[in-house]
């Protein structure tokens, strides 16, 4: 008997050695953040990921640090130029000048000479293709007429669109106030800085509101002028349309058509990219890779890549509601002096959220609410809003307004003071009834 007690008793002492070798020998588990951005291993100075149709963001790193964006500040600058277009305020294929601001610009573009003339659609593709700071400049001119008027709209649009507090544009390029040199203004201090979920909520906008600006973005090269010898070659090697192309064809992305890249010394390679495969439209932005004198081109459409692929290999959309269809907690609503005493309900618009692939029904909630009683008084038409499906997901919540399916009139008085006699009656038997 002793001897059976000293035998397990090594045993459990063996199995506690092992434990705690096993411990000191294998890493801790990491959390389920540490371990996406272990997984990620980005090489950034900030990052985000962001869905383009719900807005939802999906990964983030970083993203509410101001960094200079450099030209990734441009992305503001088509928004409002798409804008005034829209407006009518400019066509494209009416003419614009280039000032001495404009033709005094350094860095990406020097395609205009003083007093150079080209149409708006040229001067946008040298924009959005080629970086080209000249021809941005003479956009916003035409635009605001001075080029720090136009940073003013884009400060007043920065707030339109909720950007962080730090966002703050002070011209249309992203260069810095150096670089500017004796045209820097003057009204307008500091530099400009954006946020990676400022930049990733500007592009958010501009795809949605002005999605044409992608037949621009993802045009690999295009002349500037029918006689010159060379294209300008887009910035963006990833474009889906290089797969055939010697020099990018290893980072073409399928489905990547934009958007905008930027690079200073002091922002480092910055991108915002944007891909759509299977109805998935993805916003991605790296700021402040290839930092310092060895600091590679490439840095930025590596990184972009990573964030890309954890997004198309991780998320789907999941319908969660359909349009027009009906919410088994709330299939009817109440109306007050109507002919008919209830009316059905369905849903007025679908609802679609990004999720990530494989998760299951239960994690929907669906709550729903009817309209205050005011509102539901006939005469009633239809599809007027009577209520709200609520659904609940990690802890945010998304709405649609629950529809009329058919009309509903108002009842005579006669119906209406006979409904009266009888609900009298039923109140009357209920209340003795329970007395």
């Amino acid at each position: 008997m002793f001897v059976k007690v000293k035998r397990v008793c090594a045993l459990l002492a063996a199995v506690l050695l092992l434990n705690t070798f096993l411990a000191l020998v294998q890493p801790p588990v990491a959390s389920a953040a540490e371990t996406q951005t272990t997984e990620l291993e980005l090489q950034a100075s900030s990052a985000i990921l962001m869905e383009a149709g719900t807005g939802q963001i999906l990964y983030e790193y970083n993203a509410d640090k101001a960094l200079p964006p450099a030209s990734m500040a441009k992305m503001m600058t088509e928004y409002l130029v798409m804008e005034a277009i829209e407006s009518g305020k400019l066509q494209m294929n009416q003419t614009i000048n280039t000032s001495e601001a404009a033709a005094d610009a350094i860095g990406s573009g020097q395609l205009l000479a003083l007093n150079e003339q080209a149409t708006v659609d040229n001067m946008f593709a040298a924009m959005s293709i080629y970086s080209a700071n000249d021809a941005t400049i003479a956009l916003a001119e035409a635009v605001a007429g001075s080029e720090e008027n136009f940073a003013k709209l884009m400060n007043e649009k920065a707030k339109e669109f909720g950007l962080s507090p730090e966002a703050h544009f002070i011209n249309s390029t992203g260069l810095g106030r150096a670089d500017m040199g004796k045209h820097a203004p003057t009204e307008l201090q500091g530099e400009t800085l954006l946020t990676a979920k400022d930049a990733a909520i500007i592009a958010y906008h501009l795809i949605n509101d002005h999605k044409n600006v992608l037949e621009y973005t993802k045009t690999p090269s295009r002349k500037f002028r029918e006689k010159d010898k060379d294209p300008m070659i887009n910035w963006n090697w990833m474009l889906a349309a290089n797969k055939s192309t010697r020099n990018f064809a290893k980072y073409a992305f399928e489905g990547l058509d934009g958007l905008k890249t930027g690079h200073t010394n002091e922002a480092g390679y910055c991108f915002t990219g944007t891909a759509e495969r299977n109805g998935m439209r993805l916003i991605s932005v790296v700021m402040g890779t290839g930092m310092g004198p060895k600091g590679k081109e490439e840095a930025r459409f590596i990184e972009t890549a990573k964030l890309l692929n954890y997004g198309f290999n991780n998320f789907e959309t999941k319908s969660v509601l359909t349009a027009k269809a009906e919410i088994d907690s709330l299939k009817t609503v109440n109306i007050k002096k109507g002919v008919q005493l209830e009316v059905p309900v369905v849903t007025q618009t679908g609802l679609n959220l990004i999720v990530k692939k494989g998760t299951p029904a239960d994690q929907f909630q669906v709550t729903t609410e009817v309209v205050e009683e005011s509102k539901r008084i006939a005469p009633i038409e239809k599809g007027q809003v009577v209520g709200v499906a609520k659904v609940n997901y990690q802890n945010k919540e998304y709405s649609v307004n629950l529809i009329t399916t058919d009309p509903v009139e108002k009842a005579g008085w006669f119906r209406l003071f006979f409904r009266a006699i009888k609900e009298f009656f039923v109140d009357t038997f209920t209340g003795a009834k329970s007395s």
